[in-house]
């Protein structure tokens, strides 16, 4: 290079001659500029990570310089050298910096895992620290270790992942919900459901009209980055009030690197419904009635084969579709923006889901990044129409020898079962296509969620800064419902219409200061945080309405509602860490909640934790395979007021309707009915212990955690029945009772293999759980049985909630079975002794809980190829098969005289005339094994002008290992009843980066 630069001077010096004044200026203006340009030298090079592939956003500095810049999204980059520079120095969080000394015109870098993972930083309650600086239980999963293929709602991407963590999809339909669990929930009848957490926003709990209840559902998977699950009362308590089930944090994408990188993904699948009952074919009920049956039973075969579950169901399609941009505007403002587009069909027909979402972040920094901004604006649109999920049960019973369609033009020209009048027999089973097809539900839910977030680092003290968070969520629901007159289920009225609509509000401010120092006098860090929260919720319906299609007001009016609430809080935390072998955290928040009366309004919730790093002690340093070895111990109170109504502590008056008008006189005046309140309504709070081990081996190839946790919460807010005249209802919600629950956590991440072109991760997880029930009522009772709860079973809830015992336990009867093991028709155990067989005989026989829940998760990386598998299994959850037991009794063929009904085919198995209602016959063992998804990727890395191309194959839901009759394991609250059928998914993925 200096032989090249001497040349081109003694070759400028030479045209001197022949230039003249202006010329031998320019001309040696022109040799600096290109002797400049030749003491620098282009270097070029890609950098991937541990698996191959190539790594967006990875800081490339000069080293001893500020000069830089950051890959692109393929791993890409390009760096000119200056003269007498030779390193370059590699940096992203989370990995290994490199600095490398350059040979040549081209550097290719493998980066790897940080020697010390656990400097990880991860996000907690008002802020972050690093992962061998915790002291509670808490579990982050990262977006490369979400679960793949399409994915509805976020919670589903860390299905499986996560020791304590359970996540159950509520139905098979693709605007359906999840349960989320975290330890099992610390409540009886207020919510079991988590805090969420969207980008330090608080979310409300439950739903809004139009979305069936699955409000995370508007949050596009996509642009999240990571979740975070805090388990432990040290780790929530910050959040104080609603942290009794712990708390989900879920933090979005942010813009990174200088350069825009323009991103495409999309999925197309297919799905298929698993099934839902085993019932007789059509050849085996007619020759069932053929050889059983009436001569009126027989007049009722029809000629035809109807599959009537393949006529309701369908293979359904679906989509999800993400464009994004990011990098920074003006080399000074990093932003993210995307746009998403997401629609799936119900393997049910007619249900369907269509989404919109856009999102937009802006994260800059101010004065020498001392004030850090970030504007976080979200919005979604969802369009859905539902089905008629009766039409699942109508498929499974209806006559399988009858046609689809009648052949005339009533009732849609669907075949019906029709009295001596012609017209739908009442209690008969309805044409389950014509459940589908006649009927339009339909609504639009619209939602914003943004954030601002101003992080400022004082000038004078930069140990101290301040932070304010503006959040305001906003979403808004309305929709209708249509059943013709020609419809047989309404034909009676001329049919129905009704319009709805509901507004959610939410409104937060949150600001708090922090202040953090590391004294090295005395080997300490000190971080101390204390902040403010305010937040308001609204919720506001109008009237609805309900009409026939002729416009006819033909049902009472449901009234309107505003709803309204407000909690407001003061916090403080500390953090202390001696020479980081010993930690402390200790924490203090009050709320006051609207919720309850003004002397019950406020509840403090404290927690205080212990760590002690073994690892980092002399006589643990000689142990060369031992990277990290943390005890750890926390206590803690958390509150709960979810669950319960905004006014249930004050004497409502409600306005009647018009069909409950009082006639004074000649007159009829509407009249305000008082609602139940309790004004002695207080905090439902938890006391919580929990024991963890943190251990990290052979550079971390190992690692994993183990907790133990005891858990006991009082004052539980339950709706019971109180005494007659006491109140203006039968139930009234009360603080009743005591609930306690212990468990074992068990966590473990293994890097089995690792070589240059081939990894291996082996992940496991493994929960136990058990709560009991200490208190339940208002006034002891030996002779009390409990309160019945749970799904309705001939008049009353089929689980009870009883002292002494697990909650939700199944409340039977002992089935007694012959010698052949076939169940004996209503013969019972007479387990009281009494010799007659009666209500003092049933028992408390197993819980829909599991006791042990695990999850398995592995990664095989070789060169550009990626394969992975999530498992999960229950170990000891118990369900009830109401199909079952509804459908496999002789006089269930017929419940009046112009339709039969399929039978289950247990029929063959007992044989059974009646329904036994209480039979724990039905009650099965519903343990499983489910493979959640497998998946196959491959990175192609640059092709052409496309900087990435990665494409995948997934299959959800792949199968299910279980002794359970049913077609799903895994039902909520432990009943089976037509449950919509989760499906297998198979999808293929796109993946393009510019």
């Amino acid at each position: 290079m200096k032989g090249f630069a001497f040349k081109s001077s003694l070759l400028g010096l030479s045209l001197l001659s022949c230039l003249g004044e202006t010329q031998l200026q320019a001309a040696t203006g022109a040799e600096s500029r290109w002797i400049g340009l030749m003491q620098q030298q282009d270097i070029r090079g890609v950098v991937r990570n541990e698996q191959g592939q190539g790594m967006a956003g990875v800081t490339v500095l000069v080293a001893g310089t500020t000069v830089g810049t950051s890959t692109a999204s393929d791993g890409s980059y390009r760096i000119a050298l200056p003269k007498g520079k030779s390193q370059l120095l590699f940096s992203m969080v989370g990995y290994s910096s490199q600095t490398l000394t350059v040979a040549g015109t081209t550097l290719n870098v493998n980066m790897l895992p940080a020697g010390n993972v656990l400097e990880e930083l991860v996000v907690v309650g008002y802020g972050s620290t690093t992962k061998k600086d915790l002291t509670g239980a808490v579990n982050t999963v990262g977006s490369k270790d979400f679960n793949g293929g399409l994915v509805g709602s976020p919670e589903q991407l860390i299905n499986g992942k996560t020791a304590g963590v359970q996540v159950m999809s509520n139905s098979g339909s693709p605007s359906s919900g999840s349960t989320i669990r975290i330890r099992g929930g610390a409540s009886l009848s207020a919510s079991n459901d988590p805090l969420i957490v969207l980008d330090g926003v608080p979310l409300e709990t439950g739903g809004i009209s139009g979305n069936s209840g699955n409000f995370l559902s508007l949050i596009n998977p996509n642009d999240i980055e990571s979740m975070t699950v805090l388990k432990d009362a040290s780790s929530t308590a910050i959040y104080g009030s609603r942290a009794s089930n712990g708390v989900l944090l879920i933090t979005t994408k942010k813009g990174k690197g200088d350069a825009l990188r323009l991103s495409f993904s999309s999925i197309v699948s297919m799905q298929q419904a698993l099934g839902v009952a085993d019932m007789m074919s059509r050849d085996e009920f007619a020759e069932l009635i053929n050889s059983k049956g009436t001569a009126a039973q027989k007049a009722l075969l029809g000629n035809s084969s109807t599959d009537w579950l393949s006529e309701v169901f369908q293979q359904a399609m679906g989509t999800d579709n993400n464009l994004s941009l990011q990098g920074k505007m003006g080399k000074v403002l990093p932003f993210r923006a995307s746009v998403g587009y997401y629609n799936q069909q119900g393997t049910l027909r007619t249900d369907k889901t269509e989404r919109m979402t856009g999102a937009l972040v802006v994260n800059p920094t101010f004065f020498n990044k001392h004030l850090t901004v970030n504007l976080n604006v979200k919005a979604a649109r969802n369009n859905n129409s539902f089905a008629n999920t009766d039409a699942i049960w109508s498929a499974v019973a209806f006559n399988p020898t009858q046609p689809i369609y009648s052949g005339v033009d009533a009732y849609g020209g669907y075949y019906e079962g029709l009295d001596n009048a012609g017209l739908p027999a009442t209690g008969a089973n309805l044409n389950p296509l014509g459940l589908l097809k006649q009927e339009k539900h339909r609504s639009t839910v619209n939602r914003a969620v943004g954030n601002l977030d101003l992080d400022y680092k004082l000038h004078m003290l930069p140990e101290l800064k301040a932070h304010v968070t503006l959040g305001y969520d906003y979403a808004k629901g309305n929709g209708s419902n249509l059943i013709p007159a020609s419809a047989a289920n309404n034909f009676t009225v001329g049919g129905a219409f009704d319009r709805y609509e509901q507004t959610l509000k939410n409104r937060l401010f949150t600001g708090y200061l922090n202040y953090n120092k590391f004294f090295s006098d005395i080997k300490s860090t000190i971080d101390v945080t204390a902040g403010h929260d305010y937040q308001y919720w609204s919720a506001k319906r109008p009237p609805i309405v309900y009409y026939n299609e002729a416009g006819d007001n033909i049902r009472s009016t449901a009234i309107a509602s505003d709803e309204r609430h407000t909690l407001i809080s003061w916090y403080g935390r500390i953090n202390y860490n001696y020479d980081s072998r010993y930690l402390l955290t200790a924490t203090i928040r009050k709320d006051g909640t609207s919720r309850f009366s003004p002397e019950n309004r406020w509840g403090t919730f404290p927690s205080v934790a212990l760590a002690w790093r073994l690892s980092q002690e002399s006589f643990m340093k000689g142990i060369s395979f031992l990277n990290d070895l943390k005890l750890r111990a926390s206590y803690g109170v958390t509150g709960q007021q979810e669950g319960i109504g905004n006014y249930e502590y004050l004497p409502v008056y409600n306005l009647g309707t018009a069909y409950a008008q009082y006639r004074f006189g000649d007159q009829y005046h509407l009249v305000y009915r008082p609602s139940v309140y309790n004004r002695d309504l207080r905090w439902e709070t938890t006391k919580a212990f929990n024991y963890g081990l943190d251990f990290a081996l052979w550079k971390n190839r190992i690692s994993g955690s183990v907790e133990y946790y005891t858990r006991k919460t009082h004052d539980l807010l339950a709706n019971v029945p109180v005494a007659a005249g006491t109140n203006f209802d039968q139930n009234a919600t009360i603080n009743v009772g005591n609930v306690e629950s212990r468990g074992f956590e068990f966590q473990l991440n293994t890097v089995p293999v690792e070589k240059d072109n081939l990894r291996w991760e082996v992940n496991f997880n493994a929960t136990n759980q058990h709560t009991k029930v200490t208190n339940i009522a208002l006034v002891q009772d030996a002779n009390a049985v409990g309160t019945y709860v749970g799904p309705n079973v001939s008049g009353r809830g089929i689980q009870i909630l009883t002292t002494g015992y697990q909650p939700n336990m199944f409340y039977v009867y002992k089935q007694l079975y012959n010698e052949a093991g076939k169940p004996l028709e209503g013969v019972y155990a007479d387990l009281n002794g009494d010799g007659a067989i009666n209500e003092k005989d049933l028992y408390r026989y197993q819980s829909p809980a599991a006791k042990w829940l695990f999850g398995f998760n592995t990664q095989l990386t070789y060169k550009k190829w990626t394969a992975a598998t999530t498992l999960r299994a229950n170990v000891g959850n118990y369900v009830f098969n109401n199909t079952k037991m509804n459908l496999s009794a002789w006089e269930t063929l017929q419940y009046v005289d112009p339709a039969i009904n399929n039978l289950h085919r247990d029929y063959f198995n007992t044989g059974f005339q009646t329904r036994q209602y209480y039979s724990d016959y039905y009650v099965e063992n519903a343990s499983f094994l489910r493979m959640e998804n497998l998946s196959v990727n491959y990175n192609f890395g640059k092709v052409g002008k496309i900087s990435s191309l990665r494409v995948g194959a997934v299959a959800q839901n792949v199968f299910i290992v279980s002794n359970y009759s049913g077609m799903d394991p895994e039902v909520p609250s432990g009943f089976d009843s037509s449950f919509y059928p989760r499906s297998r998914t198979f999808s293929l993925s796109l993946n393009l980066d510019f």
